[in-house]
């Protein structure tokens, strides 16, 4: 595998190169745009840090998600309303739409056409998050978040396909916040100082550190309806995202048992699946027995209210949580950003 990293290794940086020399070009736009990304395939937290942003701002701001869309059937440009499903703009985009109705989701290969776009289609939005673009440099973002996961930190990982890279570790430097995502709750100042200096930040660049927070289960289809999951509690946890681990290690510590059907990143259910899923939660000697599964998969299996309807199926939602008490300053240096942003006349 290392071989063909080697190859992999030297096309990426050949290609940053020519960014960096202006012989690829990037733009820049008159307008605050915040970059959610990181080096590797996944799993390090991007999703619940967009939603995160969004929080902090759109309360005081007209805030816009823009997303490639990944495994969608549909192409081009589009923003959501309220006839949009998950096989329209996809997974993540879908679950921004649902949580948060007030804000502009919209979707766009191109990241390049669809911010005019979404400009031109929504005039009043004041800032745009664009999620997982850092490795897309068409678009120059006015502040990039890069996240890197606690127990595969980037620095400690190798390019495609023998590691997860896919991007050179050289790219940090453009990041202008690098935030250590999934860390232990206990994470001492020792630990943290070490992390920093193996991250070796520019003098420009912060640092923070967070950890995840699962908050109680709702009802699919009821989401006033919480589910208490406990000692007592035995579930089958249906699960197609790409790091499962940080629930798994949450679920071991927290309930009785699991089992888990663990399916591609981004899976599409099926009838199959859901025959599946019913046979393995009718085998299960409990009392005290749910289905769980995570807000991505969810969006993916709202389709099946019907065949669905009589099972307790809970979605159990995630969150950052700031460690070292720096939520308030990252918040601060995210809205000084988009309330200084001034547009040129």
């Amino acid at each position: 595998m290392f071989p063909f990293s080697l190859i992999y290794g030297a096309f990426v940086w050949l290609r940053n190169w020519m960014f960096d020399h202006n012989i690829l070009k990037s733009a820049s736009f008159n307008f605050p745009i915040i970059c959610v990304g990181n080096l590797a395939t996944g799993g390090t937290g991007k999703t619940p840090m967009t939603e995160y942003l969004v929080e902090t701002l759109r309360k005081d701001y007209k805030t816009a998600t823009l997303s490639r869309g990944y495994k969608r059937k549909t192409k081009g440009f589009a923003i959501a309303d309220r006839n949009t499903t998950a096989i329209d703009i996809g997974d993540e985009p879908m679950q921004f739409h649902q949580k948060f109705p007030d804000i502009t989701v919209a979707v766009g290969e191109e990241r390049l056409v669809a911010i005019p776009q979404l400009l031109h289609q929504q005039p009043e939005t004041q800032v745009i998050i664009l999620d997982d673009a850092f490795q897309h440099r068409s678009v120059k973002a006015g502040l990039n978040l890069l996240l890197t996961e606690y127990k595969n930190l980037y620095t400690r990982d190798l390019m495609l396909p023998a590691g997860d890279l896919r991007d050179v570790k050289t790219s940090r430097k453009r990041a202008d916040m690098i935030i250590v995502t999934k860390c232990k709750s206990d994470l001492t100042e020792f630990e943290k100082n070490e992390l920093i200096n193996e991250i070796s930040p520019l003098p420009r660049q912060q640092v923070y550190f967070t950890e995840i927070v699962y908050a109680p289960p709702y009802h699919l289809f009821n989401t006033a309806k919480k589910a208490d999951i406990g000692i007592g509690s035995d579930i089958l946890l249906l699960c197609g995202i790409a790091n499962p681990k940080p629930l798994m290690e949450f679920l071991t510590k927290h309930v009785r048992s699991y089992d888990m059907i663990r399916y591609a990143d981004h899976h599409i259910f099926t009838i199959d699946d859901l025959k599946e899923i019913k046979k393995h939660f009718e085998k299960m000697q409990s009392n005290n027995k749910i289905i769980l599964t995570t807000e991505k998969d969810a969006v993916r299996l709202e389709k099946f209210k019907t065949e669905l309807a009589e099972y307790p199926i809970y979605v159990i939602p995630i969150k950052h949580r700031f460690l070292f008490g720096k939520e308030i300053d990252f918040n601060k240096r995210v809205i000084d950003f988009v309330k200084s942003f001034k547009p040129v006349s």
